[in-house]
């Protein structure tokens, strides 16, 4: 028996008007996740625990069988483990945006979190200059991914609280700085960075284009290393993990599984949704299991951009889900899940902690439901709510 885990990030939505009350997965053509539903089994799973921030970080641990409330320790040190950076005992890693700050009446906004999706190749210039002008001994600066990288604090403090930059989209920033002990550390560590960042070579060609510059960092998503069991010792399986985000691909690397990086996987809406099917189908080949995480519906939301979420919840299911299905004669029998990780609704552009809907899928024993399809509402009536954690265990049918 084959394990596959098919994950579309903010996929769930709320009713919208401009949809006559209908949410985007409700009225996306999904064709694929329909007919797995039909033959399947729907629910409700609350990946997120009570008094936990409904981030990726704690969802997809949910998702993928770890219990936040008993191993998690932060959104960075996952991420610093897909990046290759061991963390000291005593080190403090931290997410790092570029940003794009909006000057208006004496006042700075949250003008874009994610610096007008900023390239990978313009941002790596940019922290080689931070590391240049401000790393050594006591912080250090790694390049991810267009806006996403890391800040390692060598013997750092911990005790801050921190808002995610994609929660105050066009809202003043002052109510929203780093509060708590070394937080004045970090605000003088982001001055200085403003002051290397402003005329950067980087940010005045951007401008001379009209895209937006990078000319701030923003921190956040801060902890130290996790302990975490393996996939081999906690499920005993092998298997791989499939994500254009270091974070599920860091969540893989502390799992123990292999992570495939799909050429053409960006994180966005262009992303190589065919690829990861494929390369999901390949990897099933040798290992038991396999996470497929993409991106694309969680980005669109962010940006409260409708179409464009629908467009990725339509091509996720094509390309993703129907690559899989029309492979299952290749992968023999299988179970699988396909869900999101939480919510990201369009109206509000950020996280809920509301729980999501799954679909559970038996290729050795399908069903025949009365279900109209996968959405919203018909996981809510099946009656059916699960910890998000315990889906790992429904798969594997233990």
């Amino acid at each position: 028996m084959k394990y596959i885990i098919l994950l579309g990030d903010g996929m769930s939505d709320e009713p919208l008007a401009e949809l006559d009350g209908k949410t985007p997965l409700e009225v996306a053509q999904i064709p694929h996740m329909d007919r797995l539903a039909r033959a399947g089994e729907l629910g409700l799973a609350a990946t997120v625990p009570q008094g936990f921030h409904p981030g990726s970080d704690v969802a997809n641990l949910s998702v993928f069988g770890y219990d936040p409330a008993e191993c998690y320790s932060g959104r960075s040190p996952l991420e610093a483990a897909s990046m290759g950076v061991e963390l000291g005992p005593n080190d403090v890693a931290f997410r790092l945006n570029f940003v794009w700050l909006e000057a208006h009446y004496g006042k700075l906004y949250m003008g874009d979190f994610s610096a007008g999706h900023i390239t990978t190749e313009e941002a790596t210039e940019l922290i080689s200059t931070l590391q240049q002008y401000l790393g050594g001994e006591e912080f250090n600066f790694y390049p991810g991914v267009s806006y996403r990288h890391l800040m390692v604090w060598k013997n750092g403090r911990d005790q801050l609280t921190f808002t995610p930059p994609h929660d105050i989209t066009s809202y003043s920033v002052e109510d929203h700085l780093p509060q708590g002990d070394g937080a004045d550390e970090l605000l003088n560590l982001t001055n200085s960075a403003q002051m290397l960042l402003v005329n950067h070579p980087v940010n005045q060609q951007r401008i001379e284009r009209g895209d937006v510059p990078a000319n701030s960092i923003w921190l956040w998503g801060h902890g130290r290393k996790p302990q975490m069991q393996t996939y081999q010792e906690r499920f005993g399986l092998s298997g791989s993990v499939i994500s254009a985000v270091d974070l599920i691909k860091g969540i893989g690397v502390n799992a123990g599984l292999q992570v495939i990086n799909v050429p053409g996987a960006t994180g966005y809406i262009d992303t190589n949704y065919r690829g990861k099917g494929e390369a999901a189908v390949a990897a099933l080949q040798d290992g038991d299991f396999v996470y497929v995480h993409v991106e694309a519906p969680d980005e669109a939301a962010h940006g409260g951009l409708l179409q464009e979420k629908i467009q990725a919840i339509e091509d996720f299911d094509r390309e993703v889900v129907g690559t899989v299905l029309a492979n299952l004669d290749t992968i023999g029998d299988c179970r699988i899940i396909v869900c999101p990780d939480h919510p990201t609704p369009v109206a509000r552009r950020t996280h809920t902690s509301d729980p999501v809907p799954f679909l559970l899928f038996d290729s050795s024993s399908p069903r025949q439901n009365d279900v109209s399809g996968y959405s919203e509402a018909e996981a809510k009536r099946s009656g059916r709510l699960v910890a998000g954690h315990q889906l790992m265990s429904l798969l594997l049918d233990r």
